[in-house]
């Protein structure tokens, strides 16, 4: 079938946006087409070499739309079903998934290597040869196939651009509070960063109970949106943080301090690590350059106090069960996807969408699809 998609021919070049040919489902795919696509600065970093993939391929990893079709062996899906995507795929089957580690699924092998699950045959072609999907989803597309694992069925009352929000930022950045971090009642907690992660990194520690939520950004409007979402306490750095978290705890810092900047710097492990008190710690979420190895790090600090340092990804939980009960809190008004959607845009203007997210407009565009 034709479909239209915005494909990446190379580093450091705009989204190209144009016609596709995409295959039907094999037998454990699904074909979607596409309702709504979050700009997330993952596909940035793609874009700038930061995360190495193969080229040509169709951008996006989260995403909302409607099942058109199912390849015969799919069991949890049906044409008509809502869907988001998870760009973390989940087998249920491997040692991560059955012992409630989804975002560690041995499917995970297969993200970067820009061929699908079920063959290694590209379903999408574009100048005649072969698309690979960001993250097996490329939801910057008009319709998708990808495989049943990438897939999650959600409620047909929920509006759909809200929920492709839960495919990627807001389980991330949720996760990062209330999983890797482990966020309890009355703690103090630190978000470095208020963009499509860290503003959820906001909202997971509201939920969890902390009692104050520092957001640090340089941009002002983000630093409003971080109250309006749930935060305490703004800054505009990290150093002039540490002043305001050590009056606020009468010196004790904080009990943990998450990155969720646009890009992940190793000399910013440091100056985050002393927000944090003995035995606390500091969780990376923010993607890094692929070939950055150098942190600045006091291990005298980290051993002595006892503190932490841990790593994230999607969160660190089980997008089957955190993205259904996500949807059940915005649905019960504990949770806010409205306020997250900065600015829609159409296919067409995701590169604007892009110049937006660079010069921090948005907290999270979105692509919407008629």
């Amino acid at each position: 079938m034709q479909a239209r998609a915005a494909i990446l021919w190379g580093l450091n070049e705009p989204w190209s946006v144009e016609d596709v040919e995409l295959d039907d489902p094999e037998p454990t795919e699904v074909l979607v087409r596409m309702a709504a696509a979050g700009l997330c600065h993952s596909d940035e970093h793609c874009v700038t070499g930061d995360i190495p993939v193969a080229m040509p391929f169709v951008g996006g990893h989260e995403g909302s739309g409607v099942v058109e079709k199912v390849g015969n062996k799919v069991t949890s899906v049906e044409p008509g079903d809502h869907v988001v995507m998870s760009f973390i795929p989940s087998c249920g089957k491997c040692r991560w998934c059955s012992s409630g580690h989804q975002t560690l699924c041995d499917l995970g092998q297969y993200l970067m290597m820009g061929t699908p699950i079920a063959n290694g045959v590209h379903r999408m072609r574009a100048r005649g040869q072969g698309v690979a999907p960001m993250c097996l989803v490329g939801s910057f597309a008009s319709h998708a196939v990808v495989h049943e694992a990438s897939v999650i069925k959600i409620e047909k009352d929920l509006p759909l651009d809200r929920a492709a929000l839960v495919s990627c930022g807001v389980t991330t950045g949720w996760g990062s509070a209330v999983h890797t971090a482990g966020v309890k009642p009355g703690d103090v907690a630190v978000i470095v960063g208020v963009g499509g992660i860290g503003a959820n990194a906001i909202q997971g520690a509201k939920i969890a109970g902390a009692r104050f939520i520092v957001g640090i950004d340089p941009i002002e409007s983000k630093r409003e949106a971080a109250k309006r979402l749930g935060a305490t306490h703004t800054a505009s750095d990290v150093f002039s943080a540490f002043s305001l978290i050590k009056d606020m705890t009468w010196g004790q810092l904080a009990d943990t301090a998450i990155i969720t900047v646009d890009v992940a710097r190793g000399d910013l492990i440091a100056p985050v690590m002393s927000l944090v008190r003995k035995g606390g710690n500091v969780v990376v979420t923010a993607v890094a350059p692929f070939t950055q190895s150098d942190v600045k790090l006091s291990l005298f600090e980290l051993a002595m106090f006892k503190k932490e340092l841990r790593g994230s990804l999607f969160g660190g939980g089980n997008p089957r069960a955190d993205i259904p009960m996500l949807l059940k809190l915005y649905q019960n008004g504990l949770l806010n996807l409205d306020d997250l959607i900065t600015q829609t845009y159409s296919l067409d203007d995701i590169n604007q969408g892009y110049q937006d997210l660079r010069d921090g407009k948005n907290i999270r565009g979105v692509v919407t699809f008629d």
